[in-house]
């Protein structure tokens, strides 16, 4: 599969790994879904299954060319860098006109999952009452966390272990937000802000000599927490994977009509005209993150009045829909050149 990869194809590949990586940020959207539209997601679930018994005996055993080829180490390693870029780079833009754009912002997301839909269900032709049962728990599914209220945060490291296992969701399941669900346990603040933010003073501190954080409790623990959070994201990318990949080999149809659900079930999550409800502490005042950040505890959704800023955002839906159709259209155009 590497040796037929064009220098455009890994450059379009580090490009999705930068949606992916946007996308997983996002509470609501999940980088699933750029997988499964762009083409790659079958690809990105056999590569994480490599991740096996016989991957760590070639590891362990020196054999590292084997190892990278073993598990598509190419392209796992493409992907993930557009990734970890992203989080450095697109994200930060996103985090930027998410505050100064949010609506606009949540309108594409909101075309995009639309986008995503209309992609999903176009191909899938197995409608019987095994899939409309799945189409409608996967709904009912989505619809019920979108509306689920936030639990308190909670930074015990089997606890982060636990939230790391489960926040790949939106990785590795089309429809499921990984950011979202963080929320809803109270810890995304913790581990997508706080503790990133102490990853990231800690190496300033090193490249400019400066190890006085070793002394300082709080940055060490936040830095405790990252790594178990870390930990528990690995674990679940490979299970979540495997565990995908026999249900996708053995029910194939019932796990695509689930998807399809989990996805409209999102489309509560990204629904575009809401307001954002802070978190306050027992004096009416606003809780605020490391970085200065009001903490986001939830949202509250309302139906738009008719006016030229309702007619920009479903402009800007409609411009999700014309994204997802061109991830498309790729995706078809490469998996052609590749047969």
């Amino acid at each position: 599969m590497e040796s037929t990869r064009t220098l455009k194809d890994k450059v379009f590949l580090v490009l999705k790994g930068l949606g992916m990586g946007a996308a997983n940020k996002v509470p609501g959207v999940s980088g699933g879904v750029v997988a499964f539209v762009a083409g790659f997601y079958e690809e990105f679930i056999y590569s994480l299954k490599k991740i096996n018994r016989k991957a760590f005996k070639l590891l362990i055993n020196g054999r590292f060319r084997s190892f990278y080829h073993y598990i598509n180490g190419r392209f796992l390693s493409l992907l993930f860098s557009g990734m970890i870029i992203s989080y450095f780079s697109v994200s930060k833009l996103l985090d930027y006109l998410i505050k100064h754009y949010e609506l606009y912002v949540w309108s594409v997301f909101f075309g995009m999952i639309i986008g995503s839909i209309y992609y999903i269900n176009k191909d899938f032709k197995v409608w019987n009452y095994k899939t409309y049962i799945t189409l409608a728990l996967g709904i009912l599914t989505g619809l019920s966390i979108s509306f689920l209220n936030p639990a308190t945060q909670n930074d015990n490291l089997w606890f982060v272990f636990f939230c790391g296992i489960i926040s790949v969701s939106g990785m590795t399941l089309p429809g499921f937000s990984g950011s979202f669900i963080l929320i809803l346990m109270g810890n995304y603040v913790l581990l997508l802000v706080d503790s990133v933010n102490a990853l990231y003073d800690t190496f300033l501190n090193i490249i400019v000599g400066d190890f006085s954080f070793i002394y300082n409790d709080e940055r060490l623990r936040m830095l405790q927490v990252l790594a178990m959070f870390t930990l528990g994201s690995v674990t679940g990318l490979v299970t979540f994977s495997h565990l995908l990949s026999f249900i996708l080999k053995h029910y194939k149809d019932i796990t695509i009509s689930a998807i399809i659900g989990f996805i409209i079930g999102s489309l509560g999550v990204v629904w575009p005209w809401k307001k954002t409800i802070f978190k306050l502490d027992p004096s009416g005042q606003y809780i605020f993150d490391s970085a200065g950040e009001k903490v986001v505890e939830n949202y509250q959704r309302y139906l738009p009045q008719l006016n030229v800023e309702t007619l920009y955002a479903i402009f800007f839906i409609i411009l999700g829909v014309v994204i997802v159709l061109i991830l498309e259209w790729y995706g078809q155009r490469t998996r052609r050149v590749k047969s």
